[in-house]
């Protein structure tokens, strides 16, 4: 297990922030293995709304948010400054759009994050995927890195039904949370034989009923 320093965020306006808020708020992050360099797509399981800012804080990269996060207090004011890009779920025009923004940042080179549940849980298993993301990247031959998220704390994950500021009153009143980060193996669109195969090998990464997926040394 490699325990990872909140202070030794990556180069970039965004992810030292992050670093900083998540030791202000005693979110601990562990990350279990090495994150390869050329994996443009990161693709995450979604348990809170922190979890954005723990992988930002681990490296910048543009992300594909749902548009209630504008709202937000004091975190939707940071989003859109941070430029996140939103998008309705239940509408078709609007994940359109989002897929291709996706596809213009992958395609200029930048990274990009997606949580491809577009919900939250409470980690017991995975919500409905929105497959769009991880589809886009085999036909454009993008790399994907799968991350697992997990917590041994109850009260880090935030779903739907509770409000923010309860949470984030509960996160200040404990002594923090844990949050850990398993890197799967980075999955490379010519490896193989369908687009299918492609989206499950994310997906049994993501999923903590399956098996993890191995990582070469």
């Amino acid at each position: 297990m490699v325990r990872m320093a909140l202070s030794a965020a990556p180069e970039g306006h965004l992810a030292p922030f992050c670093g900083r808020l998540l030791k202000r708020l005693r979110v601990e992050v562990r990350l279990a293995g090495p994150l390869p360099a050329d994996a443009p797509l990161w693709v995450a399981n979604h348990l809170s709304w922190l979890d954005p800012i723990v992988l930002l804080s681990l490296r910048p990269a543009g992300v594909l948010a749902k548009a209630e996060v504008a709202d937000y207090p004091l975190i939707g004011w940071g989003a859109r400054r941070a430029g996140l890009h939103f998008v309705q779920r239940e509408d078709a025009l609007s994940r359109a759009a989002a897929l291709v923004a996706l596809g213009r940042a992958l395609g200029k080179g930048e990274d990009f994050l997606v949580f491809p549940e577009g919900t939250t849980t409470r980690g017991e298993g995975l919500a409905p995927l929105q497959e769009g993301s991880l589809r886009a990247a085999w036909r454009m031959g993008t790399p994907v890195l799968p991350l697992r998220l997990g917590s041994p704390d109850q009260h880090y994950p935030w779903t739907g039904s509770e409000t923010l500021l309860p949470h984030l009153r509960g996160l200040a009143r404990t002594r923090g949370a844990r949050v850990d980060v398993a890197p799967g193996p980075r999955l490379l669109p010519e490896e193989f034989s369908s687009e299918s195969a492609f989206v499950d090998a994310a997906v049994a990464h993501l999923d903590p009923h399956r098996t993890p997926l191995e990582v070469s040394a």
